[in-house]
């Protein structure tokens, strides 16, 4: 998978997590959440997009590390809005796994970067 292609699939994560928020009742805790899900789901992508601009190879290691961070707390959040049931559990489920496949992507293109 090209740069290009991770870019434009973590712009769908982010506005498929949108979207789940937007379907919540609305309440104190779900928006809490969900401005925690939708803050950590949108940097994935933007942080991924600031990293190949990054000044140097220390740099472009360092908003990767960020990218994972945002990945991982995404994570926390769709998980959290999973148990509490008060989304759509198939797009949930659905978020949550793009959000784990996307989390190992960038977990392996770190190593990577760090190795060479």
């Amino acid at each position: 998978m090209d740069k290009n292609e991770l870019m434009a699939r973590t712009k769908v994560f982010a506005l498929d997590v949108i979207e789940i928020v937007e379907g919540l009742p609305v309440n104190s805790a779900n928006s809490v959440i969900g401005y925690q899900v939708i803050k950590s789901s949108t940097s994935v992508g933007a942080n991924y997009r600031e990293a190949f601009r990054a000044e140097s190879k220390a740099d472009f290691i360092h908003k990767i590390g960020i990218v994972e961070k945002e990945a991982g707390e995404s994570e926390w959040w769709l998980e959290l809005l999973r148990e509490r049931k008060h989304a759509n559990t198939s797009k949930v489920d659905d978020a949550l796994s793009e959000c784990r496949e996307l989390l190992k992507i960038f977990c392996a293109t770190g190593r990577t970067a760090k190795r060479r």
